[in-house]
């Protein structure tokens, strides 16, 4: 796939036997059933200390992170006019042609650019979705020559954006690391020098959607996510092990915020990481961005305090990088071997349904 994009393969009315999923996997749940479970919050008034708003807002945010693992912000200080601006020029990209975004390809190990499904080696269905990614923090990690230099702009306000995102991950960090009873630098400390990643998705439409996902169902390794979606709709999420599926309502100007592994691990549990996945649609193509705020690779995973009565979930302490690379071989490892097992019984039954019979049978 490193030579094409998805937005070529659109329009075929039969999809690829490389993003067929199984069935257990496919969307249960249409893109644009929205339901209305998880929260949304407004943050006007999060400094009102003395007031009593903050603490309304954080036993809102607390109970939600303890429920579903994820909410939704409004009045979140993050200019209307860069978050429009931000979805314009990420339009633009993936309207761009096929070579100009294949200027950025990734593929082959490089840190950001773009690509088709995920940068994830060993995959064994594909996701339904072109990415654009690149490092936006640590500052001295930038590496500017995997930005896109298209749409002009592309860059700049990149830089502003993620700064604004940075300073909103860690104010709500601040409210989950009071909620625990500890400093409300807590959390942002247990990061060490936060990463932060942003992955813009695209999903074209598909004409076979109840076939594939635009992103098959994980939680994020990190610490905080913040997604940005339109308003087309198909961010799923469970909270029973997949049994059951919501799909998240697109709200204007709204950021979804999902707990990750290292925000579950840091709160011994309390705090559930967010199931979720995406799904895509025959009608329309869908964008959203995400920015992950992430640990840094060298940073300890292991619960910041464990209430009475209870135990860590994490037998040891790991680095971040560590929990990391676990997880994702663990999550190729199960696919490939859930892959097997479906070849292994499929070469059984087709021994089965040539097996030679006796002759009186045959000749019964």
């Amino acid at each position: 796939m490193a030579s094409s994009t998805l937005t070529a393969l659109s329009d075929q009315p039969a999809l690829q036997p490389s993003f067929i999923r199984d069935e257990d996997e496919r969307p249960k749940i249409p893109y644009n059933h929205f339901s209305d479970e998880v929260p949304i919050i407004s943050l006007a008034g999060i400094d009102d200390v003395a007031g009593g708003r903050r603490a309304e807002i954080c036993r809102k945010i607390v109970e939600a992170c303890e429920d579903w693992g994820i909410f939704q912000v409004v009045d979140h200080g993050v200019d209307l006019d860069l978050i429009s601006e931000m979805t314009r020029l990420a339009r633009e990209f993936f309207a761009l042609p096929a070579e100009e975004k294949l200027r950025f390809d990734m593929s082959g190990g490089k840190k950001g650019g773009f690509i088709v499904s995920s940068h994830l080696k060993g995959e064994v269905v594909k996701d339904w979705r072109e990415i654009v990614t690149y490092f936006s923090y640590p500052i001295r990690n930038r590496d500017y020559t995997r930005w896109p230099d298209k749409p002009e702009g592309w860059a700049a306000r990149t830089v502003e954006y993620s700064e604004k995102l940075m300073g909103l991950a860690c104010k709500l960090l601040e409210v989950l690391s009071e909620a625990m009873g500890l400093e409300k630098e807590a959390l942002t400390k247990a990061c060490v020098d936060m990463d932060q990643k942003i992955v813009v998705n695209f999903y074209p439409k598909c004409l076979q959607p109840d076939l594939t996902l635009g992103l098959k169902r994980h939680t994020d390794p990190g610490t905080i996510t913040l997604l940005l979606q339109d308003q087309v709709g198909g961010l799923q999420a469970t909270k029973d092990g997949g049994k059951s599926w919501i799909t998240v309502r697109p709200v204007p100007g709204a950021f979804v915020v999902n707990l990750g592994d290292h925000g579950h691990y840091l709160s011994n549990g309390r705090f559930k990481n967010a199931d979720h996945q995406a799904v895509v649609n025959s009608n329309t193509s869908r964008l959203s961005i995400a920015t992950f705020q992430n640990p840094a690779p060298e940073a300890i995973v292991y619960p910041l305090k464990v209430r009475e009565g209870e135990k860590p979930i994490l037998e040891n302490p790991i680095t971040f990088s560590e929990m990391y690379q676990i997880k994702m071989s663990r999550d190729l490892e199960l696919a490939r071997l859930k892959k097997q097992a479906q070849q292994q019984q499929q070469q059984a039954q087709q021994q089965a349904h040539f097996e030679p019979k006796p002759n009186d049978k045959i000749f019964a």
